[in-house]
């Protein structure tokens, strides 16, 4: 018999396709199940209108029979099967799709054909494990059944046989092993069903194999010495009809809950669920989960966002990263659609426009689910919030604040009046008549930022205050820069736009106080003024420009040799005792009237957050302060 050498490509095309086109290895299982899938697709068709044909859905199977002594692997479908013409044009031409001619085929009389395989090359990567390929098949309608048999680019035979019945039988022998590759691990029982548990689990038809059990002989099961002995029983390996497929009035939440945890591995169940189903320009159905806790490894570099991609119930990628946004990567999710433009080994995907148009769709419906949740479930929102808010103020950071305005009512902060988180929303509806800002305060925590002097004057006046406890906060209010036409205001800020009247007086006769405060510090301020917002405490420190000290601090941190620091602006409280005895040592002892000047601001620096430059010469300014 003749060898037929492949009709369109050479040795280096197979090789390509063998060693470059696919990732892993374990992908060609995924590949000849869909093939078989496709097979009983076709005859499933034909069965609608041939009554001839005398099978019914519920007889189509795929099987897989591993043999460890000749180390090969079998599947088997009663598909449509191949004729010779079939073997020459699919098998004998690389890069062929029988499907996608199928398909091209039938369109005219039916718009509703679901083929999996198009691309014509899935059969070939079975030589990344294979060193030789027996393909017999009988197709249906004919009399004759046929053996195509291959070890790679040097060829293909063909030859008729005996097959009873119709459909296809793969025999895979495999490579022997080395010292690198392990090619016995997919005889394995187990390694099989997690192969198709992780990318065939939603095939419509039963994926089955006879699968080893183990158990207490009939002589020996009451005895006290009982022996155990193996047996076989076939299983269906797959679960055939995805969660996300049923109607969602026909799925309970704890299926949804069980899904959610099995799939995620979670010990949590998720705080909310989100399904949706699209048709239109772009088909797709989604199933998605909102986690009610961090994973563990959520801020390291090993958590992978994106939703799990699945084309008609094949897995195409555990991680689509292009379909969810990055502020909404705590999301976990599938999406199953058939629109989609595969490459050519259905690993990831080409530049498509219909892909963009899930991801929007994902963004509105994510972002609507927690607005609802927000409104209607409080509770749990602030859950969620504490466990991801986080995220969503990066989001309004990130891409130069493209995203704020999506963003923005989903925020919360500490209330310095309500004494629990807020919505930018609910404050802005308390503001004051006369109020013209919204204000807020940073600090390491809501203990910290209570005592903070800064804020004295706004509680004095009643004002409600913003708490930022987290590094991204401020960013993230000065991404917003307004909400409702409000602008945000620090309370480190120079100017609070609100007036203290209590020492009016002494601040209209203080340059001379306030000068020589200065000439004693010189460059570690860039000014000394009359503070209008402090009421029991003697000094505080306000930024002045751009940077705040939040922002000083965060850079100090992740830039150390950027050496941006806030221009610093030391404020005085002209009527506290410290102060005065201050102003009056200029007069009487203008040396120790500097050292009190030192002291003030370092004490400033402290209540800050700042660090002083040189503890120990501040910690001797003090002592020889006491020691007078």
């Amino acid at each position: 018999m003749a060898k037929k050498q492949f009709k369109s490509e050479s040795k280096r095309l197979l090789d390509l396709m063998i060693n470059s086109i696919y990732t892993h290895k374990e992908i060609f299982l995924r590949e000849i199940i869909s093939n078989a899938s496709d097979a009983i697709d076709k005859l499933c068709f034909i069965a609608l209108t041939d009554d001839k044909l005398g099978l019914n859905r519920s007889d189509f199977k795929i099987t897989i029979k591993p043999d460890k002594e000749s180390r090969t692997l079998t599947i088997t479908d009663n598909g449509i099967g191949m004729d010779k013409n079939d073997l020459e044009n699919n098998l004998g031409t690389i890069a062929s799709s029988g499907s996608y001619k199928f398909k091209q085929d039938m369109n005219d009389k039916n718009d509703d054909i679901d083929i999996i395989g198009q691309f014509g090359v899935g059969f070939y990567s079975a030589f990344m494990v294979a060193k030789k390929i027996t393909v017999n098949t009988k197709k249906y309608g004919c009399e004759e059944a046929y053996c195509w048999q291959s070890s790679g680019a040097d060829g293909y035979t063909i030859k008729e046989i005996d097959k009873a019945d119709i459909g296809t039988e793969i025999i895979i022998e495999l490579k022997d092993n080395t010292d690198d590759e392990n090619y016995d691990e997919f005889l394995e029982e187990y390694k099989i069903k997690s192969l198709i548990k992780k990318y065939s689990d939603y095939i419509r038809y039963p994926i089955k194999m006879d699968v080893t059990h183990n158990r207490v002989t009939e002589e020996t099961k009451d005895s006290d010495n009982p022996q155990y002995e193996d047996y076989t029983e076939t299983e269906t390996l797959n679960s055939m009809i995805p969660l996300w497929q049923r109607r969602k009035q026909d799925v309970t939440q704890e299926e949804y809950d069980k899904f959610y945890t099995d799939t995620f591995m979670s010990m949590d169940k998720p705080l909310r669920t989100i399904v949706t189903s699209v048709e239109g320009v772009v088909t797709y159905k989604a199933l998605m989960f909102i986690p009610s806790t961090t994973p563990y490894d959520y801020y390291t570099k090993e958590y992978k966002k994106g939703l799990k991609l699945y084309s008609s119930g094949v897995l195409i990628t555990d991680n689509c990263e292009e379909l969810v946004p990055e502020h909404f990567r705590f999301v976990k999710g599938i999406v199953d659609t058939a629109d989609l433009s595969l490459n050519i080994s259905r690993e990831m995907l080409q530049h498509d426009r219909r892909l963009l148009t899930i991801a929007q769709n994902i963004d509105k419906k994510i972002k609507n689910e927690l607005s609802s949740m927000l409104k209607s479930d409080r509770e749990n929102y602030e859950k969620f919030f504490k466990a991801f808010g986080s995220q969503l103020k990066f989001g309004v950071v990130s891409d130069y604040g493209i995203h704020k305005d999506e963003l923005k009512d989903l925020l919360m902060f500490y209330s310095s009046s309500e004494k629990k988180l807020v919505t930018l929303s609910e404050y802005v509806s308390r503001m004051k008549d006369d109020q013209k800002f919204i204000y807020y305060a940073t600090g390491d925590s809501i203990a910290y930022i209570d005592a903070l002097p800064q804020t004295e004057l706004l509680h004095s006046k009643g004002f409600e205050i913003l708490y930022c406890t987290e590094k991204s906060d401020e960013f993230t209010l000065q991404t917003l820069m307004q909400y409702d036409e409000k602008k945000f205001c620090s309370a480190s800020n120079d100017d609070l736009g609100i007036e203290n009247e209590e020492n009016k007086e002494e601040v209209e006769n203080s340059d001379a106080l306030l000068n020589f405060v200065k000439e004693t510090l010189g460059d570690k301020v860039s000014e000394v003024a009359a503070s209008k917002k402090l009421v029991s405490h003697p000094v505080c420190l306000t930024a002045k420009g751009g940077i705040s000290f939040e922002m000083e601090k965060y850079f100090a941190t992740v830039q150390p040799d950027a050496g941006l620091k806030a221009q610093r602006v030391l404020e005085l409280n002209l009527s506290h005792p410290a102060v005065k005895a201050m102003k009056a040592l200029i007069e009487t002892d203008i040396e120790k009237a500097k050292k009190y000047a030192e002291v003030l601001y370092s004490q400033a620096l402290l209540i800050a957050g700042l660090p002083i430059e040189n503890p120990s010469e501040y910690t001797d300014l003090v002592c020889s302060l006491m020691a007078t």
